[in-house]
């Protein structure tokens, strides 16, 4: 490589590198340019500060520090973060985007992963396929089992979707050709957006209370943190399925668990307050037969990792060729999305 060629920072993690990129993607990175890569298996601002000197690009991702506010200031030659995780709220700040930095991210990449996890646990406890399993176990008689546990056809369902994002959009997509009414709460979906989707636009309430699966796919922001609180999940009707694979801050959980606890509703629940979810968390709870809980594993997927390192390879790339960006973050889309 020419001592001219653009500097890349790879700001990874030795466990996300093994998880985002595969030996393809590590020869097309390093064949972009110089590539620098943390000396250990993690990484500090002090080690993420000298890896960016005089770097063009970096490529970022889970376990990567938070930039700082004055990191333009000290790396004005830095031109791009390609991040192969999903938010980039909470890894650059605002501010370096009003300073001309370009940031791009992977999120759209794990929307598929996100959709089928959702539509697991729809059809799941549709069929009640977590119950029949345990009550075999149990010892229960093979017809009494079959004739406790309810069966439902998601398809005859309508379902609630909150938040029309890469996730919602990717739910949508899978639900609709089950023949499911799909309502969508989003106030930028448009009718005509809707109409394309084969969703109906509705409002929150009218969505609580219409619905036979609720799945939230909300950015959190001022105007969502706490947007499901007691009053809302009120707006349940009995036996409904409640599922948050988005961010714990949309719901209030202790008003959640009251609610799973009274045997109500049921839920699926991939995000917590306090994750890693403690030992003795009442979710965990073994008598709480109407709810799943998974640690935050729903974007989680072999394909879909090396899908967002591969992309985010790719756009430094586009930037070092000039090239459109395909994902990048405009100012704009950091004020709504997750």
């Amino acid at each position: 490589m020419s001592e001219h060629a653009p500097v890349i920072a790879a700001l990874l993690t030795e466990r996300t590198r093994r998880m985002m990129l595969d030996d393809a993607a590590i020869a097309q990175l390093n064949g972009l340019g110089s590539v620098r890569w943390p000396a250990g298996a993690t990484l500090d601002a002090a080690e993420v500060d000298r890896l960016l000197q005089g770097a063009t690009a970096c490529l970022t991702g889970w376990g990567t520090p938070p930039f700082d506010p004055a990191a333009r200031q000290r790396h004005p030659q830095l031109a791009l973060v390609a991040h192969s995780a999903g938010s980039v709220r909470t890894l650059v700040p605002a501010t370096l985007f009003d300073e001309g930095l370009r940031v791009s991210h992977a999120a759209s990449k794990i929307a598929a992963s996100v959709a089928e996890f959702v539509v697991a646990e729809a059809l799941l406890a549709m069929r009640g396929i977590h119950r029949l399993h345990h009550a075999l176990r149990g010892g229960g008689e093979w017809l009494d089992v079959r004739t406790a546990v309810p069966q439902r056809l998601l398809g005859a369902r309508t379902v609630g979707i909150v938040g029309a994002g890469y996730v919602g959009r990717a739910v949508i997509r899978l639900l609709v050709p089950f023949g499911c009414r799909v309502l969508v709460v989003d106030p930028y979906l448009d009718d005509r957006e809707a109409d394309a989707l084969g969703v109906v636009n509705a409002r929150l309430g009218d969505a609580l209370a219409w619905s036979d699966v609720i799945s939230l796919h909300a950015p959190v922001l001022p105007e969502t943190r706490r947007m499901i609180g007691a009053r809302e999940l009120a707006l349940l009707r009995p036996g409904t399925l409640f599922i948050n694979t988005a961010r714990a801050e949309l719901v209030d959980e202790a008003a959640l668990l009251a609610e799973i606890r009274s045997g109500r509703i049921e839920a699926a629940l991939d995000v917590f307050d306090h994750e890693p979810l403690p030992p003795d968390s009442p979710f965990r709870d073994p008598a709480l037969a109407n709810v799943t809980i998974s640690p935050h594993a729903a974007g989680h997927t072999e394909e879909a990792h090396l899908a967002q390192g591969r992309a985010m390879v790719d756009e430094i790339g586009r930037l070092l060729r000039r090239e459109p960006l395909h994902h990048e973050v405009s100012r704009a889309m950091l004020d709504r999305m997750a």
